[in-house]
């Protein structure tokens, strides 16, 4: 009952997540999050909120299996703590650490609106080709390996209590941080926050993580990612068609 109950409040928080994220973007908010400005402290932690939910409605749907495994696992657990606290904390330490890198993707943000719009295309096209070159790296496959594999996760990683709950939480954050933080960076850069490349960039962290494969998903959109980069470098024009998706 109680993995059924964590499931149903991880869904509603997701769908809530997502309502916001597609009201912000019919309301033109998440335009308003790239705009060229003077970097001030209001504009920072309103950016880091709207980053916040947005990483809530990307990042939570394949977080999903871990989170639910290690409710059923606390059933099972003689010296954990009582209720669904445990799992409120784990999950909250998954979410707050993507909610501080938006700290980082506002000043990303700020500083490649301030570059001319004749040589952003080439910071665009810069980023891209990191994050392709990433998603084929060792690195990458090693932190997708800990995400896709829950059971194994916890099986490495368990530790009792609450610090235990701080523990795990925190280490697949971390993980998860290290599998995915190029396609953010590329949905700062280069989609600049569009909904259609929040849902893509969405869809394809989910594929990685959930769908049989997953691997070689990152692999092929890591060649994609390049392909991409060295398209705008042909074409710099390309780069703000991209942007305005």
């Amino acid at each position: 009952m109680t993995t059924v109950l964590t499931y149903a409040a991880l869904l509603v928080i997701t769908g809530a997540a997502w309502a916001h994220v597609v009201w912000m973007a019919l309301t033109d908010e998440m335009a308003g999050m790239d705009m060229v400005m003077t970097p001030t402290l209001v504009d920072a932690l309103a950016f880091v909120a709207a980053w916040a939910v947005m990483m809530a409605a990307m990042m939570l749907p394949s977080a999903l299996p871990m989170i639910g495994l290690y409710a059923a696992t606390l059933r099972t657990e003689p010296h954990a703590a009582p209720g669904s606290a445990p799992v409120a904390l784990f999950t909250l330490i998954y979410l707050g650490l993507w909610a501080a890198t938006g700290l980082p993707m506002y000043v990303a943000s700020v500083g490649l609106s301030a570059i001319a719009s004749d040589t952003r295309a080439y910071g665009v096209a810069a980023v891209l080709v990191v994050a392709g070159v990433f998603q084929l790296s060792p690195l990458k496959q090693v932190c997708l390996r800990r995400c896709r594999s829950p059971l194994g996760f916890l099986l490495g990683h368990w530790q009792a209590g609450w610090r235990g709950s701080l523990a795990l939480g925190w280490s697949h954050a971390t993980y998860c941080l290290g599998c995915c933080w190029a396609l953010m960076v590329v949905l700062v850069a280069a989609g600049a926050m569009g909904l259609l490349w929040v849902l893509l960039v969405a869809a394809v962290v989910a594929a990685e993580k959930v769908l049989p494969g997953g691997e070689w998903i990152a692999r092929a959109t890591g060649i994609a990612l390049l392909v991409l980069g060295v398209a705008i470098v042909a074409r710099p024009g390309l780069a703000m068609t991209l942007r305005g998706v």
